[in-house]
């Protein structure tokens, strides 16, 4: 960094050889800040070892002290006075700090004209770490200790500390990678603080634009970096390498030429060429088909025979003979035999230039062919013109098909031929009515839909299929009780008898019968409602008890002992809840209305609890009653729950005859497709 490179300028010394004592590293470094600490320069260290690396620590370490000790002035100074007019700039320590005066006082402004903490301004790695974090420090205004040995990450995100542990982290391990002093965090190069200052997140530097990607490549965001992968083929002929580079592909090699059996691949960049395995000797040439065919020195060279001489073309070769009258190609002689006239090829019985225009000329011919066709003048023909590889993509928009003489377009599926013979116009299939249901016409195809408890079949992508709500995997929560599927939808039902369909017509609410009067109870009964029916109830009040209310029996007055001993109240109660309840639920508090210091409280099951399924326990106030053991099955209990209250040596017994019945939790039928 620039700063480390200022404070830098006050060292001196020349780096040593390496040395022959065996002192680490981090005793080195100890030394050096120990020797900032004490004497507060680091321009004349003593030197402990003879190595290069322990006189490179000595002097960081040293300086880093140094450094953390002026740029945490600086901030105190912007903290405590709000300007950094006092501090001058004069030295090499003064600048750092006024520098980290400055960017302090930026980072406060930001705050107070509430700028995001994280706003990238362009100024140095140091300032943004300092404006961050006096923009981010709204908790604590205590500057005054020192930065300590941690230092600023450097460029490769290398944390120097001077080896301290987390238990010396001045930070105490608050912050997610560097701690730089004063309980300020900062993170190592691709990431950014977060608004709470000790938390790192990855930077995107993809979104951000600060990739250095080529062109024609993509940016891909990493964890605290990017990676580039190129965007655009290579092109026919090549392929991607790893290292994102364009490579020949050698079409010989891998076998993928089209060259014939009697023509050798020879690769080329980005292609490759069909050399004939034949080789022409010498009198010959070869043709773009391989063969070799013989050259008429006679017409190629110049004047191949002495003059008087006559040259004949052979196979391969030529002779001169002595002048006579002998006529090449392309003329006969005369009836006279005296001179060679030309021959007028087109006026043959061969028809020499198949269906085009003949025309004649001194020793030869040539052929004007057709719209559509070139003359080739080795075969000496007329050949079709295979447009649709000489123009393509110029002449029809879809697919090209060679004729002879001319072309023709044709479209792919989806679409239809234009009146101009060239274009392609889409086609709409919604027209035929091709889906079931809904049809959207799209370019070029169509898409299908369907309306809503439908779905759009995976066999012919046309049909739309009832969609059963009820065997979907969350069928079984939909209706609290039965679900019935419709084409389209679905309805819910609930049991016949205790039980009616929820206004959301999902669940199954109980049924009252004791409230809605649809019960079968009779005037000397009492009706109590229970899940998914009711229970008619009666009692008699026991012999020296009179009935007070609808659940209470009351002792008469007496005076004989025996009657003494039975309960003051008999008090009945009546309780419901479905099976399955969890173990030590309370479901039942007995007490009395009011207590007084030195009252004396037992409270014990004295019957209906054979099978150990409730239990009874003392409180401060009373007693309770409670579920001891898992009940599975609907059943009734009829409990006596006794309360023995001693008060000023008196004893009162009071008796809950308590009444529980357990019913089946909410009935629930699995859904069974074949029974719809």
């Amino acid at each position: 960094m620039a700063l480390r490179v200022v404070l830098l300028c006050s060292l001196s010394g020349l780096l040593l050889g390496q040395g022959e004592e065996h002192i680490s590293v981090d005793d080195c470094c100890k030394d050096g800040q120990k020797h900032a600490n004490n004497k507060n320069d680091c321009a004349s260290l003593p030197l402990i070892s003879a190595s290069i690396t322990c006189r490179i620590a000595q002097e960081q370490c040293c300086v880093s002290v140094l450094e953390d000790g002026m740029c945490s002035t600086g901030i105190n100074v912007a903290k405590d006075q709000a300007v950094c007019d006092s501090v001058l700039a004069g030295t090499c320590e003064t600048k750092t700090t006024k520098m980290c005066c400055e960017c302090c006082l930026l980072g406060k402004a930001a705050q107070e004209l509430n700028i995001p903490c994280d706003h990238s301004l362009s100024v140095g790695y140091q300032c943004s770490l300092v404006f961050r974090a006096c923009c981010t420090d709204g908790a604590s205004d205590n500057q005054t200790a020192e930065l300590g040995q941690s230092e600023l990450p450097n460029k490769h995100g290398i944390n120097v500390n001077g080896g301290k542990s987390v238990a010396d982290d001045p930070c105490k391990g608050r912050c997610d990678h560097v701690c730089v002093g004063n309980d300020i965090c900062t993170c190592m190069e691709g990431y950014k603080l977060k608004p709470d200052g000790q938390r790192c997140e990855d930077i995107n530097e993809c979104l951000l634009g600060s990739s250095n990607c080529r062109g024609g490549e993509r940016c891909i965001n990493t964890e605290g970096s990017f990676r580039c992968m190129r965007e655009v083929s290579c092109g026919t002929g090549y392929e991607l390498t790893e290292s994102n580079d364009c490579k020949d592909i050698d079409e010989c090699e891998t076998g993928i030429h089209n060259c014939g059996e009697q023509f050798e691949c020879q690769n080329s960049q980005g292609s490759f060429r069909c050399v004939p395995k034949t080789k022409c000797g010498e009198g010959f040439i070869q043709d773009a088909l391989g063969s070799c065919i013989d050259i008429n020195e006679c017409v190629t060279q110049t004047s191949p025979c002495h003059r008087g001489q006559i040259c004949l073309n052979t196979v391969g070769s030529y002779i001169c003979q002595r002048n006579s009258v002998n006529c090449g190609r392309g003329y006969h002689l005369n009836e006279d035999g005296t001179r060679c006239v030309d021959i007028d090829e087109c006026k043959g019985p061969e028809q020499v230039c198949a269906g085009h225009a003949c025309i004649n000329q001194l020793g030869s011919y040539r052929c004007e062919c057709e719209m559509g066709y070139n003359f080739n003048s080795i075969t000496r023909l007329c050949e079709d013109i295979n447009e649709c590889r000489h123009y393509p993509g110029r002449l029809c928009a879809h697919k090209c098909e060679n004729t002879l003489g001319s072309y023709m377009c044709s479209c792919t599926t989806g679409f239809n031929l234009a009146k101009d013979g060239k274009n392609c116009d889409d086609l709409n299939e919604c027209e035929s009515n091709p889906c079931s249901q809904e049809c959207a016409n799209v370019y070029g195809s169509y898409q299908c839909y369907c309306r809503r408890g439908y779905q759009l079949s995976d066999i012919d992508g046309m049909t739309c299929e009832d969609i059963d709500e009820c065997a979907l995997p969350t069928g079984g929560h939909i209706c609290s009780y039965r679900c019935h599927n419709t084409p389209g939808s679905f309805h819910c039902s609930c049991p016949v008898n205790g039980y009616a369909l929820a206004v959301n017509g999902r669940s199954c609410q109980d049924v009252d019968e004791c409230v809605t009067n649809k019960h079968t109870c009779t005037e000397n009964e009492n009706c109590f409602n229970i899940q998914g029916g009711y229970k008619c109830l009666s009692f008699d009040c026991p012999n020296n008890y009179r009935r007070i209310g609808q659940t209470r029996c009351e002792r008469l007055l007496c005076s004989d002992s025996e009657c003494l001993i039975l309960p003051v109240r008999i008090t009945f109660y009546y309780l419901t809840f479905p099976t399955k309840i969890p173990v030590f639920t309370n479901i039942f508090r007995m007490g009395p209305s009011h207590t007084v210091p030195g009252d004396d409280i037992e409270v014990a099951l004295i019957a209906g609890n054979e099978g150990g399924f409730f239990k009874a326990e003392r409180t401060p106030t009373g007693g309770v009653l409670s579920v001891a053991r898992l009940i599975d099955k609907p059943q009734d209990f009829w409990l006596d729950l006794e309360l023995r209250l001693r008060r000023y040596d008196t004893v009162s017994i009071y008796l809950a005859k308590v009444l529980v019945f357990v019913t089946q939790e909410k009935p629930r039928v699995p859904y069974n497709p074949y029974q719809e």
